[in-house]
Formats: structure tokens, C-alpha cells, sequence
């Protein structure tokens, strides 16, 4: 059984997310979607929130899996016993980014399988930032965030007055 492992803060999931990860269901019998926690960055979403709305993302995709990490990612392909580690990019600055953080990892786990999936075109400019930056200024996101959970992140919004 082939197993690959897309791992990042989903804060909040977008569209770009969910592409990569579509694309992973196709290539690979199991994708483990890990919702990492990174202490650098100011949350919008609380950690089970993102995992809520990523389990309802995916809940038709039968070999996809949420779960939580909190470590490196070298640690976490261990635990779940794969070498296949999927990053998604959108440009040559994510490659670069990417592939600095794959030698680093590479020192660390020698047998690991970086790979990179290019975002689609008309997905170059959605970031998770976008998102929260449209959503702090009051303009609008709907396009940057998938259709089945749109309503769910404009209600956590709701709640939080946001």
C-alpha cells in the first residue's frame, strides 16, 4: 500500500489545499492530510476547527485522513510508515522554500520522497493569508475557500464576530 503524507497548517483550508490533495487520492491508496501546529503563526481557526472542516472536505474521499501532528515532519512520515512527503507549490518561491526544507529533512531521513505538485493556474494567488486577509478587511473570499465548507467557515466567522 502506497501512503503519502500533506502536511501544513490549513488556516484555514482553501481551494489550493484541496486540489493537492485530490490529486493525491488519485496517485496514492492512503494520503494522511496532517494538520501541523507552527507557534510562529497567528491562528484564525483553532487547531480542532481546521480538522472539522477538513474531515467534512474530504468526507467523500475514502483514502484520505485527518489527523494532528505536532513534531517534525520526519517524525510523523516514521509514525505513519511512509517516505512519500507531498508539498504543494504555487511558484518558484515556494519550490525554493520547499526544497531548502527537503535537503534539511533529507539529513534527517535519507530515504524520504519529496514531492511537489504544482498548484493549478488559477490557483497561483490563494494562500492561506489571502484568506485572512480578505476576511480581516472585509472583502470577499468565497472563491478562495471550497464550496462544501464555505458555509462552515463563514459561521465560525460568525461566531467569533469576525
Amino acid at each position: 500500500m502506497k501512503k503519502c503524507i500533506f502536511a501544513g497548517t490549513f488556516d484555514p483550508p482553501t481551494v489550493g489545499h484541496e486540489d493537492v490533495v485530490l490529486k493525491c487520492a488519485k496517485l496514492f491508496d492512503e494520503v494522511v492530510v496532517a494538520v501541523l501546529t507552527n507557534p510562529q503563526k497567528q491562528w484564525l481557526f483553532t487547531r480542532a476547527q481546521r480538522v472539522a472542516l477538513l474531515k467534512k472536505l474530504f468526507e467523500r474521499q475514502k483514502n484520505v485522513r485527518v489527523r494532528t501532528f505536532d513534531g517534525a515532519a520526519v517524525d510523523l512520515l516514521r509514525e505513519e510508515d511512509t517516505v512519500f512527503y507531498v508539498r504543494g507549490v504555487r511558484d518558484t518561491i515556494d519550490f525554493e522554500y520547499e526544497n531548502r526544507n527537503n535537503y534539511a529533512s533529507k539529513r534527517l531521513m535519507p530515504e524520504l520522497i519529496t514531492l511537489y505538485i504544482p498548484c493549478e493556474q488559477s490557483h497561483l494567488h490563494v494562500s492561506s493569508t489571502l484568506v485572512k486577509n480578505s476576511i480581516k478587511f472585509k472583502k470577499e473570499y468565497a472563491d478562495l475557500i471550497p464550496a462544501s465548507i464555505l458555509q462552515d467557515v463563514s459561521a465560525l466567522l460568525e461566531e467569533r464576530n469576525v
